[in-house]
């Protein structure tokens, strides 16, 4: 073969390819799936405008002053508002009725003094309508707001948020920044994914590599079936490839108490609870670290009454294993008030049952009463009351064995001293009187003086003779702690 036809061969094959790419690129682009779904969705997913109305004078503390998801959710205008109103903000939401009612996120529209609402029309134009809200979940973070349409809406499908897989495509569509209808596309990167802002607990979100920004919040997160699979929430500032969604049955669980009540009834039992660390399931007879542990138990609320104690250990609800103080919280949410409960629970390592009837959960969800406060006896500086002098030389050899783990100083409760830090009159064990600055239990554990121990690795200490007994000659130990009439537990290891 001559050296020309050689040529005229490679072209002709260079060009093959070309047109080949040409049409092959043109395949690909008519056959997106993404391209169909967002045609289909667009026209149900809403623009929403929020106005508030306060002032902020001189020297005012406002209380979500340094909260990254009132800042990043207003953006520019939230400068504004620190100096005056009104402030303005956006969000996204979705359709779910052909009357007008409308899922965003709780956080878009609470507090709003007026709420407008963006619809995208078929022919490509824009109609706005004043919303209100029918019912609101900060728990969840969801609202429902309500439009009145002049005919019947188009309405997004809900999918199964529980049937999702980690890796399977996902498409965002919301108002990010205001610039509307805007489309993102990911993967589900994972799921049941718990996120903390402030004093704010978020759990169980679907965690995507799809771009979810300020403005974004409220609006859908679809999978390649077009259905809605989690409502998207933007609140990790300065996160890159990182978006969240609130799963779409946690909603479908809610939606109809937002819509009936405003509200979300939930099952209150009247205690607060933490996880359980391997030192606490040694001092308080729990085979494992399966199940939550009880840290308060709220006066006149279904568990005191049933007789629930602090140091309890749930370890199944309705025949349910609870796994940890998260599992206990969520399952305890889906049971409706009046409901009444069978709970296993480990006390002092003795395997109990109690049946309780739950309560609804309070709007403050703390449940708690009044503290009434102990009396008004007098002491000298050293602690000394009416009921004569204190053994000195007893208390400080005993309270030598706290002196390991941070805690300097502590003395028998007396009521000069319940007087003096708001300890309940309830309440009985030993006062810290000073604390080690330089350890965990001041930095990590957080005690501080005034706090009362109430138990040491499941024993009570009534008296600074009770601290030997209870520490023994353990590397690591568990305080019962009281503060302003709330326990917690906290651990503490000794120092090397």
């Amino acid at each position: 073969m001559t050296s020309r036809k050689l040529s005229a061969l490679i072209i002709a094959l260079v060009l093959a390819l070309s047109l080949s790419s040409v049409s092959f690129a043109g395949t690909v682009n008519t056959s997106n799936p993404i391209v169909p779904i967002v045609k289909k969705a667009s026209i149900a997913v809403v623009n929403i405008d929020v106005e508030m109305t306060a002032r902020r004078t001189p020297g005012m503390d406002m209380p979500f002053e340094d909260d990254p998801l009132f800042k990043r959710f207003f953006g520019d205008s939230y400068n504004e508002f620190r100096r005056s109103v009104p402030m303005k903000g956006r969000g996204s939401g979705f359709i779910v009725t052909k009357e007008g009612q409308i899922l965003t996120n709780n956080h878009v529209v609470s507090g709003a003094s007026k709420i407008t609402v963006s619809v995208l029309l078929a022919d490509g134009n824009k109609k706005t309508y004043t919303a209100r809200i029918v019912g609101s979940d900060p728990t969840y973070d969801l609202a429902i707001i309500k439009i009145e349409p002049d005919a019947p809406l188009p309405v997004l499908e809900l999918g199964d948020s529980d049937a999702v897989e980690v890796g399977e495509y996902v498409i965002a569509i919301g108002n990010p920044y205001g610039f509307e209808q805007s489309v993102t596309a990911g993967v589900i990167s994972a799921k049941n994914r718990s996120v903390r802002a402030q004093d704010v607990n978020f759990d169980d979100f679907l965690q995507t590599d799809a771009a979810i920004n300020p403005g974004n919040s409220g609006g859908p997160l679809l999978n390649m079936d077009g259905k809605v699979i989690g409502i998207n929430t933007a609140i990790v500032p300065n996160a890159h490839g990182l978006g969240f969604a609130i799963p779409i049955n946690k909603a479908k669980e809610i939606m109809g108490d937002l819509v009936a009540h405003g509200h979300v009834r939930r099952g209150w039992l009247g205690v607060s609870v933490r996880d359980i660390t391997e030192q606490m399931a040694r001092a308080y007879g729990v085979k494992d670290k399966q199940g939550a542990m009880i840290n308060d138990v709220f006066r006149g609320d279904p568990a005191a009454k049933a007789g629930i104690k602090r140091g309890d250990v749930v370890v199944e609800i309705n025949g349910e294993k609870i796994k940890n103080s998260s599992a206990f919280v969520q399952k305890i949410r889906t049971i409706a008030p009046g409901t009444t409960v069978k709970l296993v629970i480990i006390r002092k390592g003795k395997r109990m049952n109690f049946s309780v009837k739950l309560a609804e959960r309070p709007d403050s969800a703390d449940g708690r009463s009044d503290r009434r406060r102990g009396g008004d006896d007098e002491e000298d500086e050293y602690g000394e009351g009416k009921g004569g002098s204190r053994e000195r030389g007893s208390s400080r050899r005993d309270s030598e064995a706290l002196r390991d783990f941070g805690i300097t100083r502590v003395a028998k409760l007396t009521d000069s001293m319940r007087n003096e830090y708001g300890i309940d009159s309830g309440s009985e064990g030993l006062v810290v009187l000073e604390v080690d600055r330089e350890t965990s239990a001041y930095d990590d554990a957080g005690i501080r003086e005034g706090d009362l121990i109430i138990e040491i690795n499941g024993y009570e200490v009534k008296d600074t003779r009770d601290i030997s007994r209870a520490v023994g000659s353990e590397d690591s130990i568990v305080l019962m702690i009281e503060r302003e009439g709330s326990t917690y537990f906290v651990q503490l290891d000794k120092r090397r």
